[in-house]
């Protein structure tokens, strides 16, 4: 079987789409000493990045293509299709909703087979959450979209249950075909480990939050959880926000200036693999109150480092914490100032939190993740 993947979602500044792309072709390499791989890349340096990582394991099954088109251009509709079946392709997998759609006609009888990875669906979910400058003029093209993807692919993975309900439902699948949105969550890299207690330096506590500054991700609401909290604790917390901030969403950056907390509210920026999972470690606490996730992979990062964990109690969050977290409502913020003060305050507590979040996180790995993953490349060639 000769497999193609679409990697150009591992960009230099890696997010959590290039995280699971990138983490799946690496251990596929330890999984499948059968099958033979093309990888589709755009950026040269993410190509090499990867390719370097697969030296051990590559054995010449691994090749790769570096394309002069982008995923969302008209090349790649009308010059990809081509490319796939002069490459031999058997299995095409998308590890996000954008596939060359007149590579795979509805209801055709053979030919390529499609995987697609749909991580959530959040602008059909919550419309309201749409980036600004796209909504009016994408939107309905994304709708279109992912309807097209959803009868054109042989197999939907998802990454949780919560998100495949929300396929199920919104994608309109009929029940007939419910069995093709299949459920493989994601892992935590091996990387994400626990600070030695020797290492730890005493200091100011520090609440970690890791992410995008969209609307969904609920900032806001933390920011004014942190100042409540920091009123009572007369300075000795400090907020660090992890993440490239966004233009179109400044209203984060601003209530922090209104509420006067600016100076013990750090935002770092995006941070590469060794200081991000320094922050982890260095924490005291992580707090991810999202009005929605398809996943929460960061839950898992913070827990696989021994860092306590709050997160809200909505999307995939509650089956992704498990009872390894305190869960609150995301609109709550004296509830979520509240838990914080108690995690912080009450060692016994912290300690209690940080033994099973380190159980819980050792649940799910990318080796697990790649082997479903396989399994669901040979069901769609059955």
């Amino acid at each position: 079987m000769k497999i193609g993947i679409d990697a150009r979602w591992i960009f230099k500044e890696i997010s959590g789409i290039g995280t699971y792309t990138l983490e799946l072709i690496r251990h596929l390499a330890q999984a499948d000493a059968e099958n033979d791989y093309t990888l589709f890349f755009s950026d040269p340096e993410a190509r090499d990045r990867t390719l370097a990582d697969l030296a051990p394991a590559r054995d010449g099954r691994f090749t790769s293509i570096t394309l002069p088109f982008g995923l969302f251009s008209i090349a790649n509709q009308l010059r990809m299709p081509a490319m796939l079946r002069s490459l031999g392709i058997d299995v095409f997998h998308s590890t996000n909703y954008m596939i060359p759609l007149p590579a795979f006609p509805r209801d055709r009888p053979g030919g390529i087979k499609c995987i697609v990875t749909l991580h959530d669906l959040i602008p059909l979910v919550f419309p309201e959450y749409v980036p600004r400058s796209r909504k009016k003029r994408l939107f309905p093209v994304y709708r279109m979209l992912m309807l097209e993807v959803a009868r054109r692919s042989d197999a939907i993975i998802t990454v949780s249950r919560s998100s495949r309900e929300d396929i199920l439902k919104h994608l309109r699948i009929p029940d007939a075909h419910a069995d093709r949105v299949i459920v493989i969550p994601e892992g935590v890299s091996r990387r994400f480990k626990p600070l030695p207690a020797a290492d730890r330096r005493p200091g100011r506590k520090t609440i970690l939050w890791v992410g995008r500054a969209d609307p969904y991700k609920n900032l806001e609401a933390l920011i004014r959880a942190f100042a409540r909290l920091r009123e009572e604790q007369r300075g000795g917390v400090r907020l660090m926000l992890v993440g490239p901030k966004d233009a179109r969403y400044p209203e984060a950056s601003r209530l922090a200036s209104d509420l006067g907390i600016a100076p013990d509210v750090e935002w770092t920026g995006y941070l590469g693999d060794e200081a991000l999972v320094k922050a982890y470690q260095d924490a005291d606490l992580f707090v991810l109150p999202s009005l929605y996730e398809g996943f929460g992979l960061p839950v898992l990062e913070a827990m696989a480092c021994g860092t306590p964990v709050i997160c809200s109690n909505k999307g995939s969050l509650s089956e992704v914490a498990g009872d390894a977290a305190i869960r609150v409502q995301p609109g709550d913020v004296t509830g979520m100032a509240e838990a914080m003060k108690r995690v912080l305050t009450d060692p016994r507590l912290a300690r209690d939190l940080s033994e099973r979040g380190l159980r819980h996180a050792e649940q799910f790995s990318w080796l697990r993740t790649a082997q479903l993953t396989l399994d669901a490349y040979r069901g769609a060639m059955a």
